[in-house]
């Protein structure tokens, strides 16, 4: 054991080892965000056993999102009023709860229910244990702490449809969900156990109850309904073809007026349930807009990679997973190596800057495939993908924190998180939008070129199959194009960070 730390006196370590208390505190953050992508390869099961359709079926997905969405703005809070130990080991015991309810529901409005419980347990999981990293380790060390944090919140989607995959196959979609439970004990022992609830956190939250628990009534009505709008109309978009439903345009406008209204309620409430003033703090302003693009621009392509092995290439779930799997194991050697490398670089901007640079460059890669590509090229391609990530990642998690007053920990880290799931909602929207408006496009294009065909073989069925299998080609790789350019496009932003 360490001896405690009088330099660290928010640290939840307390006289324990801070990289036990940060390996303890991210079992439960990976499981959670390994089940914002493990059901959805689950979903063509749980339709046939409850004899609905998919697209009913889809609201196993968005019903944990929303929920997730929902109480993220909200977690900072709520680990100050309740305490952060206590707020986390109760996230862990609900979250547990509900996959348990998961994996027993015999209908799949019990199923949506039991969902939208884990999202409300899972969401204040991933903020939460990154203010017990902030609170927990020196401004030198943040950066080898970040990684740990990175291998959870880049790692679990990665290889969350290989092992939803995997568990259906083998078993069946309910262990799915079962995978959780004993993960979930063993986080809620080990928390119990390790992680301390520091006397200078008890004496603030002591204070806070003296003067009277006020809540914001009105802004978390803004939030609930903004984010809970927002969220339907992002996951709903493709589903519902977009601003042609009623309800996608309810939903977007909905969501338009009250989260315009929200930051000026917020701004001037005494004591606001999102302290937007926060955003006045340049690194952490900067840090928060970096970590909606990580979102982004990540986790957009993330699904898109292996909807394209799948689609244009033949290969069924499993394969199409192994694709990103691959990325997955790099992006755990990538972020030790960058973590001990930013831990002892005076100037760590320009990391980010290299892995902006590396993503576009990876996203052009992308533009040179081609639909004779084999399975390794694939694979190296994501690899190249992900490579850039640690660079951006850890330098931005440890930089957003310089200068921000400790007390604040909680609520940025809830902003922050917020920002890179909202990211990755609206830009998986906006490339499945894209997807389809280029496919229609090139289709068209393409078509313009085909003349008569003088071979019986040549069928009209088989020349539209190999048309559209061009367009849609095309089409992805346009996306990818659009990506790199983003990145490129904001190169500049890492360099308004403030070193000192």
């Amino acid at each position: 054991m360490s001896a405690y730390n009088p330099e660290l006196p928010r640290s939840a370590a307390g006289r324990h080892n801070p990289w036990l208390v940060a390996v303890v505190s991210s079992i439960a953050t990976f499981m959670e965000v390994l089940d914002t992508t493990v059901a959805s390869v689950s979903l063509y099961h749980i339709a046939a056993t409850m004899g609905v359709s998919y697209n009913e079926a889809l609201w196993v997905i968005t019903s944990y999102i929303v929920a997730n969405a929902l109480i993220l703005p909200v977690s900072g809070w709520l680990a100050n009023m309740l305490g952060r130990k206590r707020y986390y080991m109760i996230s862990v015991a609900l979250f547990t709860f509900a996959s348990l309810l998961c994996s027993i529901a015999p209908t799949l409005e019990w199923l949506i229910l039991a969902r939208v419980l884990q999202g409300i347990g899972g969401g204040g999981l991933a903020p939460v244990e990154q203010s017990i990293l902030v609170d927990s380790f020196s401004e030198k060390k943040r950066p080898q702490a970040f990684a740990l944090y990175g291998v959870a919140v880049l790692l679990a989607p990665a290889i969350g449809p290989l092992v939803g995959g995997w568990l259906t196959s083998a078993l069946s979609w309910h262990w799915v969900f079962l995978i959780n439970l004993p993960i979930g004990l063993l986080s809620l022992l080990l928390c119990y156990w390790l992680i301390d609830e520091p006397p200078l956190l008890v004496q603030e939250r002591k204070q806070r109850l003296r003067e009277g628990v006020r809540i914001d009534g009105v802004g978390l009505l803004l939030i609930i309904i903004g984010f809970g709008a927002l969220q339907l109309c992002l996951d709903r978009f493709d589903i519902y073809d977009g601003f042609s439903s009623t309800f996608i345009i309810a939903t977007a406008v909905l969501a338009l007026v009250c989260l315009s209204f929200l930051p000026l309620w917020e701004w001037y409430h005494p004591r606001p349930i999102l302290d937007v003033r926060l955003f006045l703090h340049r690194n952490f302003a900067l840090g928060a807009a970096l970590m909606f693009l990580i979102g982004l621009l990540i986790v957009s392509t993330t699904q898109l990679l292996p909807q394209m092995a799948q689609e244009l290439m033949g290969y069924d779930a499993w394969t199409a997973g192994l694709t990103l799997g691959a990325g997955g194991v790099c992006i755990m050697l990538a972020m030790m190596v960058t973590g001990a490398i930013a831990s002892k670089l005076p100037v760590q901007r320009f990391l980010v800057v290299l892995g902006l640079l590396v993503i576009a460059w990876s996203m052009w890669h992308f533009t040179t495939l081609s639909l004779q590509i084999d399975f390794a090229s694939l694979m190296w391609a994501r690899v190249l993908q992900v490579i850039g990530l640690p660079l951006i990642l850890i330098p931005v998690a440890s930089l957003s924190y310089l200068g921000l007053p400790p007390e604040k920990s909680n609520e940025a880290s809830a902003l922050s998180t917020l920002l890179r799931n909202l990211g990755g909602s609206i830009g998986i929207a906006w490339v499945v939008n894209l997807l389809h408006q280029r496919t229609h496009l090139h289709y068209e294009r393409l078509g313009e070129h085909v003349i008569p065909a003088t071979t019986p073989l040549s069928t009209l069925s088989s020349l539209a199959d190999t048309l559209y299998q061009q367009a849609r080609m095309i089409s992805y790789l346009d996306i990818y194009w659009v990506m790199g350019l983003v990145a490129l496009l904001v190169l500049w932003l890492p360099l308004l960070f403030r070193e000192r």
